[in-house]
């Protein structure tokens, strides 16, 4: 097989492919096998009809188009693999010549990654927020969590900012009643900003019994977007008491005897939380800087993917929550136009990083182990939510493991970036990156992670041997098959003999 590469653009190739037309005989014989079990001639069973009778009915022609359709993959992998090429996308193929026992050629154009070194990223200098703990972010911690704590007690007044109404709400358009926009019993924070436009104003002032009539849109139902005249009615007014922070609290909240116990472990977590931060961040920026060193093409079609997945996504989100775009650009405060500006350009520079990862990982001649890959859906699966065997199975049938191993990769050619560089924080102070990824995973989460690992070997080794029993299955089936088709060969060769 010859292989010529023409480069079309920095980052798109042309591969033209010659082959001899002998390489061609093992998808042959396989086309007129497949072709033998689906035409019916008089005399032969399914799967027996001879390769000149099939020339004669079906025709050389359909036997060639069948052996290349069942070729090209095979051969184009070879001829990507033997000229190194990384190629992103499928490939444009199209079969320019093809003489019956005589050659087969064909090109195929495809995406690529461009070619380049990833600079030296030893010594980056990047800068995180300092891990500084305040009393007001621990009183503000408690206070959240004696909100969870309060009660509601009815009060004798009309409703203020603040206040928890009990409403019904009806609605009419040209007197006509809008039944899915009525409800009753419905537990509203005064001031908070509701579903109806201008619901907290007409609350506000309101005892219980009083109603108000104002007009605004409806958001939701068959009549979405139309005017409609709301009319509120309170049922009662509530305010919220907040348990105190004393020790009877936190005896109730937590584990705790004693609120300055409760308080010294929240501040404990929350210093956890901020340096978790720390370290996020400093993979983000430190990414950053790299990419600013680096000026590569990036393939037009491949960036379109991105701003597509990342479309969908927002829709997916946007669906959920009930809101439009519309509605999401007015509280963003962004026209349409800026909005996909930015949506580009932030799918720009995560092909871009993803390029510079998968770079760096070669350079660096990283490579993912089953272990690792273990861990990931372990890790996967418990933020998911579901068994990390479901996982691995669904995984395994939707051909996602390159995927993952893939994103394997990127994460440790990351964590190898984040180890080389200079992390300081806004105050000035030099932070040692081993040391507080040593400070966070503790004895307790290492023994977590090695539990998780444990676990995930012993799916892999389940799916393994799963694998096997099926495999042995296939193969007795197939000497059953075997041993049949035998039999019905002996039997007709005994009745023609008769």
């Amino acid at each position: 097989m010859k292989t010529d590469v023409e480069e079309l653009t920095p980052t798109r190739v042309k591969l033209t492919v010659e082959v001899p037309f002998d390489e061609l005989k093992p998808n042959l014989d396989k086309a007129y096998q497949e072709i033998s079990r689906q035409v019916r001639i008089k005399g032969f069973r399914p799967g027996k009809v001879p390769a000149r009778l099939i020339d004669q009915y079906v025709g050389r022609g359909a036997v060639l188009q069948e052996a290349v359709n069942d070729a090209l993959p095979e051969l184009y992998g070879r001829a990507v693999e033997e000229k190194e090429i990384f190629v992103l996308g499928q490939p444009d193929v199209e079969v320019t010549e093809l003489d019956d026992n005589e050659k087969f050629a064909f090109t195929a154009e495809v995406d690529i990654r461009p070619k380049f070194e990833v600079p030296d990223y030893d010594g980056l200098e990047v800068v995180v927020e300092d891990a500084e703990v305040t009393d007001e972010k621990v009183d503000e911690t408690l206070d959240n969590l004696r909100e969870r704590f309060a009660s509601l007690t009815t009060v004798e007044r009309a409703a203020e900012a603040g206040d928890f109404a009990t409403i019904d709400i009806a609605a009419e358009i040209d007197g006509e009643s809008v039944e899915d926009a009525a409800t009753s019993g419905y537990s509203y924070e005064v001031g908070s900003e509701g579903a109806i436009e201008g619901l907290s104003d007409a609350v506000t002032g309101l005892s219980a019994g009083e109603s108000k009539t104002f007009t605004s849109k409806l958001v939701g139902g068959e009549r979405a977007g139309e005017d409609a005249e709301i009319t509120v009615t309170v049922q009662s007014v509530k305010v919220k008491d907040l348990p105190a922070a004393d020790d009877e609290f936190a005896q109730l909240a937590s584990e705790f005897d004693t609120i300055d116990e409760l308080r010294d472990d929240v501040r404990t977590r929350l210093g956890r939380q901020v340096k978790l931060q720390q370290l996020s961040d400093a993979r983000d920026k430190a990414l950053e800087a790299l990419l600013e060193k680096v000026e590569i093409p990036l393939p037009d079609a491949v960036v379109q993917q991105e701003v597509d997945r990342r479309y969908q996504q927002l829709d997916q989100q946007l669906q959920m929550a009930g809101m439009t775009k519309e509605d999401y650009l007015k509280d963003e405060e962004k026209s349409e136009e800026d909005f996909d500006q930015e949506v580009k350009d932030a799918a720009a520079l995560a092909v871009k990083g993803g390029f510079v990862l998968d770079q760096l990982a070669v350079q660096e001649e990283l490579g993912v182990e089953n272990e690792e890959l273990s861990e990931y859906v372990v890790t996967q699966a418990m933020q998911m939510g579901v068994a990390p065997q479901q996982l691995a199975q669904y995984l395994t049938e939707n051909n996602q493991l390159p995927a993952i191993v893939s994103e394997v990769l990127r994460s440790k050619a990351l964590n190898l970036i984040v180890e080389h560089v200079v992390l300081k924080t806004e105050s000035g102070e030099t932070l040692d990156v081993e040391a507080i990824q040593r400070e966070l995973n503790g004895g307790d989460t290492e023994d977590l992670a090695e539990d998780a690992v444990d676990e995930a070997q012993e799916i892999a080794d389940a799916a393994a041997d799963a694998d096997a029993a099926d495999e042995a299955d296939r193969e007795q089936a197939e000497e059953a098959d075997a041993a049949a088709e035998a039999k019905a060969d002996a039997e007709e060769k005994d009745g023609k003999d008769a």
